[in-house]
């Protein structure tokens, strides 16, 4: 089953900075919406509906999570970009998958603003100096400052995450 939630395996924070790695991870995120509308664009709304694990979430409702999160993600990097050690707000992800737009909505407008959100961000990160990923904001559910180094590690393997979920169920689906 944990390899079935965890497809790539947990995230493993980076222990220290490195600009090759940093790219690396700025890349992973700007490929990320062409490569989730890439394997969702022509699918049904059976495969949509499918699940890559039992209780796991839908094709759809991971690709909704997925612009959800990354909304939150980005306006964590800008507040704490702006704000000395900001308190990020915290939201029920679960929840949010289980609301009618993630449960019956079509994926069309996730992946806009997916696309949208990705295309900012990566300006963002692309026009930060290495100090800056020294900034951090305090995490709402483990109270622990978390740098916007860590923050892009965690969206680099966030991206690659959701992608696996979203291979495992149409593997599933066939």
């Amino acid at each position: 089953m944990q390899k079935l939630q965890y497809p790539i395996g947990k995230f493993i924070a980076p222990t220290e900075f490195s600009d090759n790695q940093l790219s690396a991870f700025i890349d992973t995120i700007e490929s990320f919406p062409e490569k989730i509308k890439a394997i969702t664009i022509n699918l049904s709304d059976t495969a949509l509906n499918t699940t890559y694990r039992p209780d796991g979430w839908t094709i759809r409702q991971v690709v909704h999570h997925c612009a959800d999160s990354h909304i939150n993600s980005i306006i964590r990097l800008k507040l704490a970009l702006t704000e000395e050690k900001p308190i990020a707000k915290a939201y029920k992800e679960s929840d949010w998958a289980n609301l009618s737009d993630s449960i019956n909505f079509n994926i069309n407008s996730s992946i806009k603003i997916i696309e949208g959100v990705h295309e900012r961000w990566v300006a963002i990160l692309k026009s930060m100096h290495s100090d800056d990923y020294n900034k951090t904001f305090i995490h709402p559910s483990s109270g622990k400052e978390v740098t916007l180094y860590t923050h892009t590690a965690i969206y680099a393997w966030h991206c690659e995450h959701h992608l696996a979920h979203i291979n495992l169920a149409l593997k599933s689906a066939l």
